[in-house]
């Protein structure tokens, strides 16, 4: 079902004051920025080998990722697994009796279809999967 890390989500306070380091430092490539309304972030991606590190800044104090950042501080967020067909993969996983956030694919950013599996059913991992689209 999973074909790769595509990415791995990392929550910040500032893009601004984080992308820096993953840039100047680690020397990753930086793939630019992206505003996804619908999840109240902006996001950061930055290329390292087949994979990307996604940096997420809440645009609103009321956000997921806000939530999580005051609860547990910058930090890695979620773990996103590319899919060739997220529609069958969440049908997959409920039949097995899997526990999902989102029983439905969402937009994603770089017009990902996305949706994630509640961290209870993954060893406290709160995973994504997503489906590239058309860029």
């Amino acid at each position: 079902m999973t074909k790769k890390i595509n990415h791995i989500g990392i929550a910040v306070k500032s893009l601004d004051a984080s992308t820096p380091f993953y840039c100047d430092v680690l020397g990753m490539a930086f793939e630019g920025t992206e505003e996804v309304a619908e999840q109240k972030v902006r996001v950061a991606f930055f290329a390292v080998g087949e994979s990307r590190v996604e940096l997420l800044e809440p645009t609103s104090d009321d956000s997921p990722v806000a939530k999580f950042i005051e609860k547990n501080g910058e930090g890695i967020h979620h773990l996103a697994y590319e899919v060739d067909d997220i529609e069958k993969a969440l049908t997959d996983l409920r039949d097995s009796g899997v526990r999902l956030i989102d029983e439905t694919p969402r937009r994603g950013a770089h017009g990902t279809s996305i949706a994630f599996l509640h961290p209870k059913a993954t060893g406290g991992v709160l995973t994504e999967l997503c489906q590239p689209g058309d860029h």
